[in-house]
């Protein structure tokens, strides 16, 4: 026999509460780990930003057989252009704003213009590597004393770029080390 009335389905106001109640507390535990990983993902936006950057540099100028530099503004913007601007090799090839993704990163160079001649090499030829650090100030401190994953980029005499973690020293354990 058909029963006259269905029986309800759904959420009480109580148990309703109880779930809330649990998910703000988890919320809450989650919340300064989630707020690490945001300033570490600007760290990496902008550490990826630049090594692309140096890459195209050096892309283009093997191209335009021609030198093409990597030249760092403030924050982390940047712009890759032709050392000397033609008709065939443009004085702008691309750039960046901080403001795409890492608005809060700070980049700290020991040369802020690096240029690659036709061949992808530095020109001119530095005394060693050239060293690109890129911090988070606003979130804290880096690995291995902090919270947050510091970034480094090496290029070298060679024309080699690599991205690294400052806080482990490279080896075989240890390859994203510097």
């Amino acid at each position: 026999m058909l029963n006259p009335h269905p029986a309800q389905q759904g959420f009480s106001l109580v148990e309703l509460a109880i779930g809330m109640l649990i998910f703000s507390i988890l919320l809450a535990l989650a919340a300064p780990s989630f707020r690490n990983w945001i300033q570490s993902s600007q760290i990496r936006n902008a550490a990826e930003a630049i090594q692309n950057g140096l890459q195209l540099a050096r892309a283009e100028a093997v191209r335009y057989n021609s030198p093409v530099q990597f030249a760092l503004g403030t924050g982390s913007n940047w712009i890759v252009g032709c050392v000397t601007a033609t008709a065939t090799c443009p004085a702008t090839i691309q750039a960046r704003s901080s403001a795409e993704g890492s608005s809060n990163a700070t980049v700290a160079a020991n040369q802020a213009v690096i240029a690659f001649n036709g061949l992808g090499r530095v020109t001119p030829v530095p005394a060693g590597d050239i060293n690109i650090n890129i911090t988070n100030p606003v979130g804290g401190s880096c690995a291995p004393s902090g919270a947050m994953r510091c970034l480094r980029i090496v290029t070298t005499v060679g024309g080699q770029i690599r991205m690294c973690d400052p806080a482990l020293t490279l080896s075989a354990t240890f390859p994203q080390g510097c």
